[in-house]
């Protein structure tokens, strides 16, 4: 995957549920995700996972920052 194809985290619009897909189903019957995940390269899948991870525990890379320390010392000189 080269740079033009990478997924960009902050486009929610790329990652969108599409509601014709979905359905339910009993935990007895066997499901096609491992095939799915297993279909898709390990970029597309590290950048899926890094978006659940974001949704799971709010994380916005784009608002957080790291905290600024400032502290004030006064010089004596000896």
């Amino acid at each position: 995957m080269d740079k033009k194809e990478t997924p960009i985290l902050n486009d929610k619009n790329l990652y969108r549920m599409d509601k014709t897909a979905f359905s339910v189903i009993s935990l007895s019957e066997k499901s096609s995700d491992r095939e799915y995940w297993l279909s898709k390269t390990p970029q597309e899948r590290l950048a899926v996972l890094e978006l659940m991870r974001q949704i799971n525990y709010g994380y916005d890379p784009a608002t957080s920052r790291l905290q600024r320390v400032l502290e004030i010392v006064e010089f004596t000189p000896d």
